[in-house]
């Protein structure tokens, strides 16, 4: 599907120069002299390389046509995640390379959205939040708790974040599945 280059949005996928890219940040420039464009950061989904390009109103970019299947986390041998699609029941294996950094969020049963474009995987998101038991922290300082501060947690996963003053061992937490940070405490 053909687009104008300036209706490029953060998280399209484009065919550009032979391959697919995303856009991870755009913004809009009007210089004083010339027409407007639209610098657009894109990032290589076949070898992660990013690459800067400007894009003008009047030309003609190709949006890539995505597959979004919802699939079920199954099991990790540590080097391949496996996960069913819900609705085949077919197995997919993707390497630990591409499961990225949300194989530290995996959790049994978990379900996931595959983005496939022509029967390629090429994306997976996660839900946006986590449960997860706090297993090391440290414990309450007496006065601490009369202002808002932090402190530095391990959870069950391996991950460390930072959680309010009140959590303690054993206390169960949900967590932002895109960059790791306390949300609240699980009922």
């Amino acid at each position: 599907m053909k687009i104008n280059g300036n209706a490029i949005r953060p998280g399209y996928v484009i065919s550009h120069k032979g391959g697919l890219w995303r856009a991870v940040k755009i913004q809009h420039t009007q210089p004083g002299k010339g027409g407007a464009y639209l610098q657009v950061e894109l990032k290589s989904l076949k070898d992660g390389t990013k690459m800067n390009e400007r894009f003008r109103a009047s030309e003609r970019v190709e949006r890539a046509v995505l597959e979004q299947r919802e699939h079920q986390f199954l099991f990790s041998d540590g080097a391949t995640f496996t996960f069913m699609d819900l609705e085949t029941f077919e197995q997919i294996e993707l390497s630990t390379e591409y499961v990225g950094k949300a194989a530290a969020f995996l959790q049994d049963d978990m379900k996931v959205r595959i983005e496939m474009h022509e029967g390629t995987p090429i994306g997976l998101s996660l839900a946006d939040n986590v449960t997860l038991e706090v297993v090391e922290t440290e414990g309450v300082v007496k006065g601490q708790t009369a202002a808002s501060s932090n402190k530095p947690a391990l959870l069950e996963n391996g991950t460390r974040t930072m959680v309010p003053s009140f959590v303690k061992v054993g206390d169960r937490i949900i967590v932002n599945t895109a960059d790791g940070s306390y949300v609240k405490r699980a009922d």
